[in-house]
């Protein structure tokens, strides 16, 4: 349902529809002090009506109409980060004529598919840990690979001091010193905190595949839009 125009739309919805961020990080941005509305810095809470101005980083906004989503090949050492101040910012490397922003994150020093859009709605089906969607990954460690270690890593390894237990997930031996892992959730560097906390050390990752969309054959720092039987098999999955 449309909001009308007495209402308004919620600031961090508008954002989001505007690609800047996903609405929880449009949040984070709002309480930052990098929004404004009418030249007068924005709260979380407030909304936009017809007419009003808005800017982030005195830059002006608003809702895209075309829905983007492009697959990326993220090279080591560039950052999931639309800040400016960042010199290795995907946003500046991309070099994207619209307003666009990573779906959640790869770490710098990995590499591999990254998904951008514009779709704020989208980028939160994705990334939210509760729907368990597969982000498959080939790692190489800094010793050769055990039986124990491929079993381990599959039943979940405890992480963070062990407040958390990560999720059970597959685990493939690739080679010598090499593994194919599917994840369901996202937790910060967590291929690297349990390879770590199983005594190893993840040497490269790379993520070759988000639900259906895989990296195949892409040249690294590349970029394509996704094709339409992609998209229409990315939001059925989605239940868009």
């Amino acid at each position: 349902m449309v909001p009308s125009e007495k209402k308004g739309v919620r600031l961090n919805k508008y954002l989001g529809d505007s690609g800047v961020s996903s609405r929880r990080g449009a949040d984070a941005i709002i309480e930052e002090g990098r929004v404004t509305i009418d030249g007068m810095k924005a709260v979380l809470g407030d909304r936009v009506f017809p007419g009003n101005v808005v800017r982030v980083d005195g830059n002006p906004v608003s809702p895209e109409k075309e829905d983007i989503v492009l697959m990326f090949y993220k090279p080591r050492g560039i950052t999931c980060t639309s800040n400016p101040e960042d010199p290795d910012n995907v946003i500046d490397f991309l070099g994207y004529p619209k307003r666009i922003y990573s779906v959640g994150r790869l770490d710098k020093d990995s590499e591999g598919l990254l998904l951008m859009t514009n779709n704020g709605f989208l980028a939160e089906k994705i990334m939210h840990s509760s729907n368990g969607h597969d982000k498959e990954y080939i790692v190489t460690v800094d010793r050769d690979i055990t039986e124990d270690f491929i079993k381990q890593m599959s039943r979940g390894v405890p992480i963070m001091g062990g407040s958390v237990v990560t999720r059970k997930c597959e685990v493939t031996q690739t080679g010598d010193r090499e593994f194919r892992i599917i994840l369901k959730q996202g937790i910060n560097r967590q291929i690297r905190r349990m390879c770590g906390e199983l005594e190893y050390t993840a040497v490269t990752i790379k993520r070759v595949r988000v639900l259906n969309l895989e990296l195949g054959d892409m040249g690294v720092g590349k970029y394509r839009n996704i094709s339409k039987s992609e998209r229409a098999e990315l939001y059925r999955l989605l239940d868009l």
